[in-house]
């Protein structure tokens, strides 16, 4: 894993209705990233956005 992903551990991810996944952005905190995936769910239906955290699994 690289620096940035030691320092932003959080992402949110957008689904769209066919079922596409896309990373939206990465985030220092847990509730960064929450407040930011809530502030997108309500710009519509068909997209849902949710908050993961990167493994940190070592090769």
């Amino acid at each position: 894993m690289n620096d940035s992903g030691a320092l932003l551990p959080w992402l949110v991810i957008r689904q769209d209705d066919n079922g596409n996944r896309y990373r939206v952005g990465r985030y220092a905190t847990e509730d960064e990233a929450q407040r930011m995936a809530d502030g997108l769910g309500t710009r519509g239906p068909g997209q849902v956005y949710w908050v993961e955290r990167v493994s940190q699994t070592t090769p």
